[in-house]
């Protein structure tokens, strides 16, 4: 998607890998079914581990939550890409992995 300048679904895509990555993580520590939010800031509090974040992991979760919901309507897609080009979404890819790394050194 990165290759094809596909930005929306660039961040869609990391979006999803990083709640997925959190919801794991969530049942992994409590054996309960995670809650049914798209909302990586509260998967992340209700999971216990938020406060374990950094600034910047935190600066990544905000930056990244609008890139599920809202990218899948026309009237925020404009808005949207207007704040995505390829340097952006190789950042976003890039911390992207290393949030996932971070999550998964936990389980």
């Amino acid at each position: 998607m990165l290759e094809r300048k596909r930005y929306l679904y660039v961040g869609f895509m990391c979006h999803q890998v990083i709640e997925k990555i959190f919801k794991g993580y969530c049942y992994s520590i409590s054996n309960m079914t995670p809650p049914y939010t798209h909302n990586l800031v509260k998967l992340a509090k209700e999971g216990g581990f938020y406060g374990d974040f950094n600034d910047e992991q935190k600066d990544f979760i905000d930056i990244l939550e609008p890139l599920n919901v809202e990218a899948r309507y026309p009237s925020y897609k404009e808005a949207l890409l207007r704040d995505l080009n390829e340097e952006r979404c190789e950042w976003i890819v890039k911390q992207t992995e290393e949030m996932y790394k971070w999550i998964r050194a936990r389980f």
